[in-house]
């Protein structure tokens, strides 16, 4: 990896300058600056492209290779755009994830630009909500808009999204009076959060680890903690007094949460300690929230800023903590454009800053664990549940022993304890990562398997919906009433459970039980979150059937019993991190049970007892697992003791996929470190109307990973609908 010094330049004048652009084609550019505009290192400015207007980032010459200009054909750039300067930590952070993932250096920085509405200044803009005026005569167009749009916000194209009607109709309730405009100032601050507002009583050893992490900001300089903790001994107060210790110094701080779904709980924490929320950013935001969230916190108005993974690229005015909160969780890595992995960029960021870094977990990855045994990072441990709470009892229950009825999925002994548990009036709940009814429609008369059109993936029935969908590509289309292949009716089979399965399980088997399904579908925005989170507090949920969604993050302390359905479901497709996910999915829903009073109980559905992973959850023995796992991963040379990285070839043509990746294969480097296997077709051969092959790197730590493959791939051309992009450290493998 290239590590490139930090530098500090002076504001001088700046007569000819270089660019890095937006266009893939053109990543470098030299122009001169007119002599009533002032530029430096970081500017964003506008610059003329032949007839167009391109948008740059002025970048240190010497750090940004091109081909020199003479002096005599260089254009005047047009304007400086009235927004601070990507400071230089933040120009170092984009040259390093470049030079790290293999990506292009314009596609890197263009994350840093988060609103380009907001490059543009303050302001107003006009939004528009519903005004109380009902006439006695709607269409069912309008009726059905007015009932969706109860309590929204938003410009006329934003509101016509939530709504789903067109802008046309949505223009026509405004003019007569159902919508009122509203003027919105773009700019306006958000409200302050006060460091001392609602100060915990901390334990002893919660005390001493925020000790360490306040001592951390106090003294401005990069330290990278692992803060690991089992499930709800109290992490995030933990490291709540670092973020208020960074409020008291005027710094700003970062929070980097895996899933939209985990912010709904985390803000209202957030407000009960600090009195007000912090601003949020992730893809769900309306454009007047993005323009002012990037606006504030460019300005450093901004205090604390929670976000999905693309909050790590914003420019911070004066960032003086970061935390990555279930530090473990694979959404942080991402999956396409720049394929970049939030949890290590933190720590990078982090250095560039010179500011402190808490990767916080309860389940470690094993990444991160050897990183802490180096000494690279602090290691900070709270082995115990705060207030006296105790882990849950861990059983497994061998499906080959005891199975459940014939056309059912829950074990008699899961259904008795959650009997018990509705007896009692304690909550209770069953975890399957599968969203919908079932994974695979098929006909029993000719055999017909419905297949996406777009990927080599089988369409999955949503029975909420009455649609079958794609996971991959979002293609969906209507359960058919009859088999396209032979014509039969009524001879469709469901195969397999998904989350609705259960639930309907669960309702069949305990009809009195009040239930609630927790999937990406059910609980699609923050609103409906919150709704489900109040219920479940306030017991009027009696059993909770979910996806991953419910594996963190939630506390409800009348949940005493957490049935996992199916744990070795985790266990197929032969991933390299199959284990430690399992491992760590299993202990994340475990630990939702007996967080309060009350002891907490889980049992674990398995047809593999004898897994190692299994074994490891039943007798709560993590190190032994992660002993276990790191073995294997050093004799198989992968992460964290070798290197890993992947080259994925794709194109609309099959035969034009195979022999580029054929050709990237044939000119395979012939190095005693590295070694390459495939190309094969990838697992997923097919993958929204593209065919993909993949090459798999397998290199010891001492290659010089990133430099093999770009020599590598340099050395090539292919045809114009061929994509090659590559994965360093990838997560899937599909």
């Amino acid at each position: 990896m290239v590590r490139l010094p930090l530098e500090r330049h002076s504001v001088t004048k700046m007569n000819r300058i270089r660019l890095l652009v937006f266009n893939p084609a053109l990543p470098v550019l030299d122009y001169k600056v007119p002599a009533h505009l002032s530029v430096e290192p970081g500017s964003l400015v506008l610059a003329p492209l032949g007839p167009r207007q391109v948008l740059g980032i002025v970048w240190e010459a010497d750090r940004l290779p091109g081909d020199e200009v003479p002096e005599a054909k260089l254009r005047p750039i047009l304007e400086v755009l009235p927004v601070a300067p990507l400071a230089a930590p933040l120009r170092r952070l984009i040259e390093w994830c470049a030079d790290y993932y293999v990506a292009p250096m314009n596609a890197v920085a263009r994350m840093a630009l988060g609103s380009m509405a907001a490059l543009r200044g303050g302001g107003t803009t006009t939004e528009y909500r519903l005004s109380g005026h009902e006439p006695k005569r709607l269409t069912p167009q309008r009726a059905a808009a007015m009932d969706a749009l109860h309590g929204e916000q938003a410009t006329i194209r934003e509101l016509a999204a939530i709504a789903g009607v067109s802008e046309a109709v949505l223009r026509g309730m405004a003019n007569t009076g159902i919508l009122e405009p509203v003027t919105v100032d773009l700019d306006r601050p958000y409200p302050r959060a006060r460091a001392d507002f609602a100060v915990p009583d901390l334990s002893a050893e919660q005390r001493q680890a925020a000790d360490r992490f306040i001592a951390a900001v106090d003294a401005e300089e990069f330290r990278p903690f692992l803060l690991d903790g089992v499930t709800g001994s109290g992490k995030t107060e933990c490291y709540f007094e670092a973020v208020a210790e960074a409020i008291r110094r005027k710094c700003q701080v970062l929070v980097l949460l895996p899933e939209i779904a985990l912010t709904e709980n985390f803000l209202r924490r957030f407000e009960a300690r600090f009195g007000t929320p912090p601003v949020l950013w992730h893809s769900s935001l309306k454009a007047s929230e993005r323009r002012r969230a990037w606006r504030a916190i460019a300005s450093g108005e901004a205090q604390v800023v929670v976000g999905a993974r693309s909050a790590l690229f914003l420019p911070y005015a004066r960032l003086g903590l970061l935390v990555v909160d279930e530090a473990h969780e694979v959404s942080f890595k991402q999956d396409d454009g720049v394929r970049y992995n939030a949890r290590d960029v933190a720590v990078i960021r982090a250095r560039f800053e010179k500011v402190p870094v808490i990767l916080a977990s309860a389940t470690p990855a094993l990444e991160s664990l050897e990183m802490a045994e180096a000494g690279v990072y602090e290691r900070v441990v709270l082995p115990d549940r705060f207030g006296g709470a105790q882990l849950p009892e861990i059983a497994v229950l061998d499906l080959r022993k005891e199975p459940p009825e014939r056309g059912r999925w829950l074990a008699p002994r899961l259904v008795g304890e959650m009997r018990e548990r509705l007896e009692r009036g304690e909550q209770s709940l069953l975890f399957l990562n599968r969203r919908g009814y079932a994974p695979l429609t098929l006909c029993r008369h000719c055999g017909y398997r419905f297949q996406c059109p777009n990927c080599s993936a089988w369409l999955v029935e949503h029975r909420l919906s009455r649609r079958l969908s794609c996971h991959h590509c979002g293609h969906e289309v209507p359960v058919p009433d009859e088999c396209p292949e032979c014509h039969t009716g009524d001879c469709l089979v469901a195969c397999g459970p998904g989350a609705e399965r259960i639930a309907d399980e669960v309702k069949e088997l305990l009809p009195e039980a009040r239930t609630a399904l927790v999937t990406s579908d059910t609980l699609n925005s923050p609103e409906r979150i919150s709704e489900f989170v109040a219920a479940a507090e306030q017991g009027l949920i009696d059993v909770i059937i979910g996806t991953q969604l419910v594996t963190k993050g939630y506390h409800f302390p009348e949940l005493t019993l957490v049935g996992v359905v199916d744990a070795d479901l985790g266990l197929e497709g032969g991933d390299l991190r199959a284990g430690e996910r399992t491992y760590q999915q299993i202990a994340q829903v475990a630990g939702r049970a007996g967080r309060g009073e009350k002891p907490g109980e889980v049992l674990i559905q398995t047809r593999h007892p004898e897994a190692a992973v299994i074994a490891a959850l039943a007798a709560g023995d993590r190190d032994a697992f992660y002993a276990a796992e790191a073995e294997g991963r050093r004799e198989a040379g992968a992460p964290p003791f070798g290197r890993w990285a992947a080259i994925i070839v794709s194109s609309e043509d099959e035969a034009e996929a195979r022999e580029a990746s054929r050709a990237i294969g044939g000119a395979r480097p012939n190095l005693p470190d590295v070694l390459v296997l495939g190309p094969a077709p990838a697992p997923l051969a097919l993958l929204r109307g593209r065919y993909r092959y993949r090459l798999l790197i397998n290199a010891r730590r001492s290659a010089q990973l990133q430099d093999v493959i770009r020599q590598w791939l340099a050395s090539l051309s292919f045809p114009q609908g061929v994509r090659v992009s590559v994965d360093i450290d990838p997560y899937s493998f599909v």
